[in-house]
């Protein structure tokens, strides 16, 4: 991964919260599920390849990334899938995503939902950056 994308667990009380940083609002939503996936231990199978494409549309970015995680969360407690690939464009609070995964093969700790607690995605000189609160 380039220098300037990434995230980190952020020490919290009775919740999760993720540090997330990218280039642009694609790259951060890419980096909030990777981060998401790491704190869940999740970790997906390399046979029987799945693909899924995605198109959401929110009127913030902030909506946008909540929706996203969601659905992500749905395909994972539903389907058992989780994504390691991830092609995101997004345009006018409008995404379309093309999503590589596979079958979960293992899974930590449980994450109920994202929620909007202080989420703000700021820019920075760098890009983007924000910080989600998940409820657990």
């Amino acid at each position: 991964n380039p220098r300037n994308q990434g995230h980190r667990e952020v020490e919290h009380t009775a919740d999760w919260e993720l540090e997330v940083w990218a280039e642009d609002l694609g790259g951060l939503l890419a980096e909030a599920a990777r981060g998401r996936y790491a704190l869940m231990g999740v970790e997906t199978s390399s046979d029987d390849r799945r693909h899924v494409r995605l198109e959401l549309g929110a009127e913030d970015p902030e909506s946008l990334l909540v929706a996203f995680l969601n659905e992500l969360l749905y395909l994972l407690d539903s389907e058992s899938l989780a994504f390691d690939g991830f092609l995101l464009t997004v345009d006018d609070d409008r995404l379309d995503s093309r999503l590589e995964g596979g079958r979960v093969k293992a899974r930590g700790k449980e994450i109920k939902a994202v929620t909007f607690h202080r989420l703000e995605v700021q820019r920075t000189g760098d890009g983007l950056e924000t910080r989600i609160v998940f409820d657990v």
